[in-house]
C-alpha cells in the first residue's frame, strides 16, 4: 500500500489533469460538475477513510 503522501500527490495530479483537459475542451465543464457534486465527493471520501481504518 502506498504511503499517504503518494496518494495525496496522485489525487492532486489527477485533479490537475482533469482541470487541464477541461480547459482544452476534452472534458466539458469539469468545474461546473465539481461545483455541483462537491458535497457528495466529500461524503464518499469520508466514508472511504472511515472504512479503511478498520
Amino acid at each position: 500500500m502506498a504511503p499517504r503522501s503518494n496518494i495525496a500527490a496522485l489525487v492532486l495530479i489527477g485533479i490537475g489533469v482533469l482541470f487541464l483537459l477541461s480547459n482544452f475542451g476534452v472534458v466539458p465543464h469539469f468545474g461546473a460538475l465539481l461545483a455541483k457534486w462537491w458535497p457528495a465527493i466529500l461524503i464518499v471520501v469520508g466514508v472511504g477513510l472511515l472504512f479503511r481504518r478498520r
